[in-house]
Order: structure tokens, then C-alpha cells, then sequence
């Protein structure tokens, strides 16, 4: 065999490894990217809404604001919160509501003036169901799960 030959199989043989080498480091990244971006669509679902409801002469109204509801929702008046809360009573970092083993939890982030569920207030994370009315200072949301 001369040395033209052998030196022609080296390069095909490295040029053969180098497209194997790329093809499985695609293959990774691509596996990667979609198993990232199916958690970035499960994390933006929304599995409900949070209504801002007031009450006059007694009778629960819809204001007719709407926030979506995620599997982490924090609440307060910092701008970092998914939903801010233009409030006085209401602390930068107020209150989180998160999906836990399959049920949605309320949890005050040790807030000034505390966070009430239906007229009671937190003392420790409880569990929330659809038709609950959350308190924070003086502004109610009633969730609504789908």
C-alpha cells in the first residue's frame, strides 16, 4: 500500500469520526433543548386565574382584572412579583401561591400585615381550593381553578 493511500484512509477515516463526533453532539443538544423547553411550556401553563374582586354595599364584585395563575405565583409590590400588587399594606414580597404533590398552597413570605384566606389570616402554608379569597392588605383575589 503506498503512503498516498494510507494518508487518503486517515483523512476519510478522521473526516468520518469528526462527522460522528457532530452528529451525536446535535443529537444531545437537541434532545436537551426540547426537554427544556417543554419544562419552560409546562412553567408557563396556566392552571387558572386569580380575579380581583372588591365589595360594595355587601355585594362581591369582579373588577374585571385578570392574572393567570402559574405553578410558582408570588404576590406583592415589587415589580420582580408575577403579579404586583399596588397596595400600601402589601409588602415587596407578600404571599406565594405554588402547585405541591397535585394541590395548590397559599403561603404568607412573613409579610408585615399578613395574608388572610377567606377572612382568616395565615399563620402557616395551607392548602387553597377553587372559590377561595385571598387577602392581601386591602385587595382580594378570588381564585378560580380550570
Amino acid at each position: 500500500m503506498s503512503t498516498e493511500l494510507a494518508l487518503l484512509l486517515l483523512r476519510a477515516a478522521s473526516a468520518l469520526i469528526l462527522l460522528t463526533f457532530l452528529a451525536a453532539l446535535f443529537m444531545l443538544l437537541w434532545r436537551e433543548y426540547r426537554s427544556t423547553s417543554r419544562y419552560v411550556e409546562a412553567n408557563r401553563r396556566t392552571y387558572g386565574h386569580l380575579l380581583v374582586i372588591e365589595e360594595i354595599d355587601s355585594k362581591t364584585i369582579f373588577t374585571g382584572e385578570r392574572y393567570p395563575l402559574l405553578t410558582l405565583t408570588t404576590l406583592g409590590r415589587a415589580s420582580t412579583n408575577t403579579i404586583m400588587v399596588d397596595d400600601s399594606f402589601a409588602s415587596n414580597e407578600h404571599a406565594a401561591i405554588m402547585m405541591r404533590d397535585g394541590q395548590w398552597w397559599l403561603e404568607d413570605r412573613h409579610s408585615r400585615n399578613g395574608t388572610t384566606i377567606n377572612g382568616t389570616r395565615l399563620e402557616e402554608p395551607v392548602i387553597i381550593t377553587d372559590g377561595d379569597i385571598i387577602g392581601i392588605g386591602h385587595k382580594r383575589f378570588r381564585l378560580e381553578l380550570q
